[in-house]
């Protein structure tokens, strides 16, 4: 039968309830099990895509084009595992469900409630996830905190599960904030224990508790937990700050969690497990020993909220890994590089410049600023999505002389609008899931950078666009030194640009960030730092 781990949260939000829940996920895997995940997220939103980076982080695509909450990707990530849209639940998603329903009459006339009707669609979503893919587990994390008004009904449907598959079979997981007060240097238990009160205030006993902390959990904390909070006192787990996040699955494994967890739910791995824990250390020991250094330029919208970037932070990671580099991002507001002499005195110390996705049009001309730096300076430059795009705009203006050049998002009535808007976007009033969304096939060209970066004719990648180069303008753009190296099969899209006569200066309309893992890097990014490395070598 399917396990189930419900992980919850209680004292704050953003404790990292996303990176214990991947780290158990990673460690239950290797030990063979077939392992998803299913984030909850709260919010009446049926999905992030309408959501302001700046207020919730990065929006993440999956392959079937559902955009949803940034800790999806971290379970990607860590599991090695592509999900899908019913891995994230969320209150908009379970309501307008519900109610399509009764308005279908599929209630027959009965009064409809958030018990059971609401209850009942959280749990059949839950249940489809773990039938579609016949997990052997099931992890299911709570978004928000216990005690929010939003996420009870969600509790109250975990609590009807455990009472559905038995004890033996669901198992649920404490996340809190053991906080030390700088004047007395003492560890408090105090908010563990009034959070799990209000966990058991709605019929829920923590099987399992992990403190996060800045250090290590003191055994007298550990203790004192125990007993205030009625679980054994092996069941406390220490989750202390980490410089690296991929080191938590260790810690955590240390801890004894995977042995707790395995033993409550009678769950017996197989020898794969050492094995796996051989390259994760290699891994490690190559992320936390770097050889050489390096520093981009990270030239985006939103950097007062570094999370808006997570994704492309982690696929640098996961560079530095395979390389053995130490990589520094440095965030500049492209806002900043409006002025030109500004670009000089920002980017005259990074060895290459990434420039990642956005919408509206605050900023651009920094943007396209920082693309003519980084074309003219012999700069190695990955732009990605809207940089994508204005590196074709930058390239209009300053190659090919047409001043006005722009897209059609930023000036409709400019006469050389070499981005514009896709036609299927035309029409459509409605902003949410309405954009080029998801895992689409690529045809790449032979003898391209492209072609040797990817080794490869045809690969597929995720999107999350509505405008795309104006193919009026394709020819004389390649005429002048750019070429479009990656198409859609049709050819009718353009999805890489690279500039040979360039080190690297390499755009691509789709996000692979997305796909990148820890120990298979994405190799648009791999092959973005190993061109920093030569650049800086070069430059010495």
């Amino acid at each position: 039968m399917t396990k189930f781990i419900i992980i919850t949260g209680g004292v704050l939000s953003g404790l990292g309830k996303g990176i214990v829940t991947s780290s158990l996920g990673m460690l239950l895997k290797s030990h063979g099990f077939e392992v998803t995940a299913i984030k909850v997220d709260p919010y009446l939103n049926c999905d992030a895509g309408t959501m302001n980076p700046f207020e919730h982080g990065e929006v993440f695509v999956l392959d079937d084009g559902t955009e949803v909450d940034l800790d999806l990707g971290n379970y990607e990530r860590f599991l090695d595992i592509n999900l899908c849209g019913e891995d994230n639940i969320t209150t908009g998603k379970v309501y307008r469900s519900v109610i399509e329903k009764e308005r279908a009459g599929e209630y027959l006339g009965k009064t409809v409630q958030i018990i059971p009707h609401i209850t009942d669609e959280i749990n059949r979503r839950i249940w489809k996830v773990a039938d579609d893919i016949e997990a052997d587990i099931v992890l299911v994390e709570m978004g928000g905190t216990v005690g929010d008004i939003e996420s009870s009904p969600f509790l109250e449907a975990s609590r009807q599960l455990h009472m559905e598959v038995g004890h033996g079979n669901l198992m649920f997981i404490h996340t809190t904030l053991v906080p030390v007060l700088d004047v007395v240097g003492e560890q408090k238990t105090k908010p563990t224990q009034h959070s799990v009160k209000a966990l058991r205030s709605i019929g829920i006993e923590p099987d399992m508790i992990v403190g996060r902390s800045k250090v290590e959990l003191e055994s007298s904390t550990k203790k004192k937990i125990s007993l205030f909070c009625d679980v054994p006192e092996d069941a406390v787990i220490s989750s202390p700050n980490a410089d690296n996040i991929y080191r938590v699955p260790l810690i955590l494994h240390e801890e004894g969690l995977t042995d707790y967890v395995m033993n409550k739910l009678e769950l017996s791995g197989n020898n794969g497990f050492d094995e796996y824990m051989v390259r994760w250390k290699e891994f490690l020991n190559a992320f936390e020993n770097p050889k050489d250094k390096l520093r981009v330029a990270l030239v985006g919208k939103y950097c007062d909220l570094e999370d808006a970037y997570v994704s492309h932070e982690e696929g640098l990671n996961h560079c530095r890994a395979a390389t053995e580099t130490e990589i520094g991002i440095k965030y500049i507001e492209s806002k900043d590089l409006e002025d030109r002499d500004n670009c000089s005195k920002l980017l005259s110390d990074v060895d290459g410049i990434l420039i990642p996705g956005g919408f509206g049009t605050r900023g651009i001309d920094g943007k396209i600023n920082a693309v003519e730096y980084a074309r003219t300076n012999n700069v190695p430059m990955l732009s990605i999505c809207l940089g994508f795009q204005v590196s074709v705009i930058e390239f209009a203006r300053n190659v090919l002389g047409y001043e006005d050049a722009n897209s059609s998002e930023f000036d409709p009535k400019s006469e050389h609008q070499v981005i514009d808007l896709l036609p299927m976007q035309r029409g459509i009033d409605k902003m949410g899931g309405t954009m080029r969304l998801g895992s689409e096939k690529i045809l790449i060209k032979e003898g391209t950078m492209a072609h040797e970066i990817y080794g490869d004719t045809r690969i597929q990648e995720r999107h999350r666009h509505r405008y795309e180069v104006n193919l009026d303008f394709k020819e004389e753009i390649e005429k002048n030194g750019m070429i479009f190296s990656g198409t859609s099969i049709n050819k009718m899209r353009m999805e890489i640009l690279e500039i040979p006569e360039h080190p690297f200066f390499v755009g691509s309309q789709f996000h692979p960030e997305f796909k990148s893992r820890p120990m298979e890097p994405a190799p648009l990014f791999l092959a973005f730092v190993k061109a920093m490395l030569d650049f800086k070598e070069e430059s010495k």
